[in-house]
């Protein structure tokens, strides 16, 4: 390569600040070895493996056949806006208005949409360990520092009040929440979740609440910060549909929260992705205002396999893993296998599990820890225990 050509591909700062996904890494190295002809178990891609249910389908094939393929509103059709305030409210008893609500090309671009808008260079933003792994390049992206609050494992990763407190500074704008938590599963108490969101109203901070798993917490009722009617000038909420429906590739997400903030986040994706595909949001519309059993049918069968899964894992000799209070991962620590057969990292155990026993799982350093790895257990009960026996294999050789 010429030096003008490297010159020509220099790219901007904020582009370099940034790493590719952990996740998708994974998934792209998994498609790799079974392009291959591999037999890959994945633990790696996090998304439900039900079926999108029936109802959700329907309502895309008729939007189809009725030719609604149009663009649309960019934060989404009135329908759909009203359809997410309407299932926040029954479920969460919030109380937010159409124009405090816009649907985006899934969660992650909600989150992106967020950060951009609220976050300014050299603001600070509270960011539980371990995170969601694009929490963090998303920040910086938009020029943000991220504090990094350290959760104890012994204590299953749970986040309290006072240790957020204890991070704030005169330059803290953000504080993001992520409960349940993807990778750990720790679910915040609402006692803390209100605690938090009231401190940080006090102090002029904005609180991004993820709540992309608020359907599968299995500790207690499903809380939502958007229902603290009180505080919600200084919330936003984050959601999707990709976890609730098993609609991950449909990709649609959403935000609730003030109307300054949803408006400034609709200009900004007139700019970039305009409305979501507009036969996906008559999707959304029948999920969101249809039956609901589905949800609860899902949950409880996540509830088995984490249990199932759990077990496993803790069977392996050396291997100790938190009990998950919500989402659909086990986040295993692995630190006992650090230094045997030549593996450093979470990335080298990770790395060999996949080429080796053909397990695919993502290493704790793309979620801010060094020494787990996340095990993904929406599948079967007959794909874990699958892969269960090839890591016994692999981690009794090390």
């Amino acid at each position: 390569m010429t030096t003008a050509t490297t010159e020509a591909l220099k790219l901007t700062d904020r582009i370099n600040r940034i790493e590719p996904s952990a996740t998708m890494a994974v998934v792209a190295e998994a498609d790799k070895l079974r392009a291959q002809g591999i037999d890959v178990v994945d633990f790696g891609a996090g998304e439900p493996h039900f079926a999108t249910p029936q109802h959700i389908k329907d309502a895309a094939i008729a939007a189809i056949q009725g030719n609604f393929t149009k663009y649309t509103a960019v934060p989404g059709t009135a329908e759909l806006r009203d359809a997410i305030v309407h299932r926040h409210a029954v479920d969460f008893d919030s109380d937010y208005r159409r124009e405090e609500a816009i649907a985006s090309t899934g969660g992650k671009h909600a989150l992106f949409n967020a950060i951009q808008v609220l976050v300014d260079h050299g603001d600070e933003v509270i960011l539980p360990v371990p995170y969601w792994v694009s929490f963090k390049d998303i920040v910086r992206y938009a020029g943000g520092e991220c504090v990094l609050l350290h959760s104890d494992e012994s204590q299953g990763f749970r986040v309290t009040a006072e240790m957020v407190a204890a991070l704030i500074t005169p330059r803290t704008k953000v504080i993001i929440l992520n409960s349940p938590s993807n990778p750990s599963g720790a679910v915040m108490s609402a006692k803390d979740l209100t605690e938090v969101v009231r401190l940080a109203h006090e102090r002029g901070i904005w609180v991004l609440s993820d709540e992309c798993y608020v359907y599968l917490n299995y500790t207690s009722r499903n809380f939502s910060v958007g229902s603290l009617r009180e505080f919600k000038e200084r919330v936003v909420v984050l959601g999707s549909l990709s976890k609730t429906y098993a609609m991950t590739g449909w990709r649609l997400g959403y935000a609730l929260g003030p109307a300054a903030v949803v408006s400034a986040m609709s200009k900004l994706q007139s700019q970039s992705t305009s409305n979501p595909t507009s036969i996906v949001q008559k999707a959304a519309v029948a999920a969101l205002k249809g039956p609901q059993e589905c949800v609860d049918k899902m949950r409880l069968e996540y509830i088995e396999l984490r249990d199932h899964v759990v077990k496993g894992l803790r069977s392996i000799p050396g291997m100790t893993c938190t009990l998950p209070e919500g989402a659909f991962y086990a986040y295993p620590n692995i630190s006992a296998f650090l230094g045997r057969g030549g593996v450093k990292s979470a990335a080298d155990v990770a790395g060999r599990l996949l080429r080796e026993a053909h397990v695919a799982t993502v290493p704790g350093e793309g979620f801010g820890t060094g020494d787990h790895i996340r095990v993904s257990y929406a599948t079967s009960k007959a794909e874990l225990d699958r892969g269960l026996e090839r890591m016994r294999k692999f981690f009794g050789a090390l």
